[in-house]
């Protein structure tokens, strides 16, 4: 394969990735935020095409309990080529030490992760910033 696979936030533009999650979609993020989360995350991935980063992964776990895999992520011109479940195995692997590995993902690429080996909770909650936006969105109901 062409692509870079790695692991450590040393060499990483927080603007080009910042860049990378908007043009994904997942929604503008602020590159000092991007940086703070990436620090405070145990497992990461980036996947790079020469010195560009074109998809993005990273898992934030205690250690032994729980993992919670998030912000994945793949440049629009490169999806379909595995590389998206590339990067989540990589995750998983990384997290394989931990009792549960978690995620939510956007509203409609459940099948993606379901083919992944994950299923869906029944008993998952959450508590959003933007909580109209997040029910908008689908990621959250109403009730």
């Amino acid at each position: 394969m062409k692509y870079q696979f790695s692991y450590s936030i040393e060499d990483v533009d927080w603007h080009e990735l910042a860049d990378l999650y908007e043009r994904a979609p997942l929604g503008t993020k602020d590159p000092s935020r991007l940086k703070t989360a990436f620090n405070n995350s145990m497992f990461r991935c980036f996947v790079r095409d020469g010195q560009r980063i074109i998809g993005v992964g990273r898992a934030l776990a205690d250690g032994s309990d729980c993992s919670y895999i998030c912000d994945v992520a793949l440049l629009p011109e490169y999806q379909g080529e595995g590389l998206g479940k590339l990067i989540v195995k990589k995750l998983i692997e990384l997290s394989s030490d931990h009792k549960k590995i978690i995620l939510y993902c956007v509203p409609g690429k459940e099948g993606f992760y379901k083919s992944l080996g994950f299923k869906r909770m029944n008993t998952a909650m959450a508590i959003f910033q933007n909580e109209p936006a997040h029910i908008e969105l689908g990621y959250i109901s109403a009730e």
